[in-house]
């Protein structure tokens, strides 16, 4: 298990694809293959979710990897590509966050989501839509009403209720092991749960 020792360790080395790697290293977020995994913010944002998991928000460390992340964000509320801008939001979410960072980046998956409505994977809306990249983004704030209020939330679940069947095996599998974390989002979207989780 990576201590927070080793995470302000390999962090102030800038060793950045070595700690994304560690960060990832034991979490099924590795299953989904995004790029950019070691891009400053998405290792400040994985670093930022670990510490709040051990409760060790409250370290300098901690504001650092805020600043950091803040720093990050572009024009466009996002943080280069919607999967990266989930994670980022993610850890700015953690413990009630607030503010306009998280309003322009919520509001920029909101415009990225694609009309079939699930994402792509890069920073533009009009790449190919992607199944895998979408279940990354769900996977990190699916149990977010915020998140589910600025998109359409139902209609990216509808989706792989319709389309599962064309998923690879691998993704059907991520599918049901994501899906475990916006399962009570469900019934506040008034979506049939046995309709959604039918296709995986």
């Amino acid at each position: 298990m990576i201590t927070i020792r080793h995470i302000e360790r390999l962090w102030n080395a800038k060793v950045y694809a070595k700690l994304s790697h560690e960060l990832l290293d034991t979490r099924q977020e590795a299953s989904f293959a995004i790029d950019g995994v070691e891009r400053p913010c998405f290792v400040a944002a994985l670093a930022m979710i670990r510490m709040d998991e051990l409760a060790q928000a409250h370290l300098p460390l901690y504001d650092t990897l805020l600043r950091v992340l803040l720093r990050a964000q572009e024009r466009d509320g996002g943080w280069g590509d919607p999967a990266t801008t989930a994670l980022c939001l993610r850890a700015l979410l953690l413990g009630r966050g607030q503010g306009d960072a998280i309003e322009a980046g919520l509001a920029f998956l909101g415009v990225m989501q694609k009309d079939e409505g699930i994402w792509a994977s890069g920073p533009m809306r009009r790449m190919p839509a992607d199944p895998a990249a979408t279940l990354f983004i769900l996977y990190q704030l699916g149990d977010n009403a915020r998140f589910r209020e600025a998109v359409r939330f139902s209609e990216a679940l509808g989706w792989f209720a319709h389309g599962g069947s064309l998923l690879s095996q691998e993704l059907q599998a991520l599918y049901q092991w994501a899906s475990l974390r916006w399962r009570s989002a469900t019934v506040e979207t008034g979506v049939d749960e046995q309709t959604l989780f039918a296709a995986a």
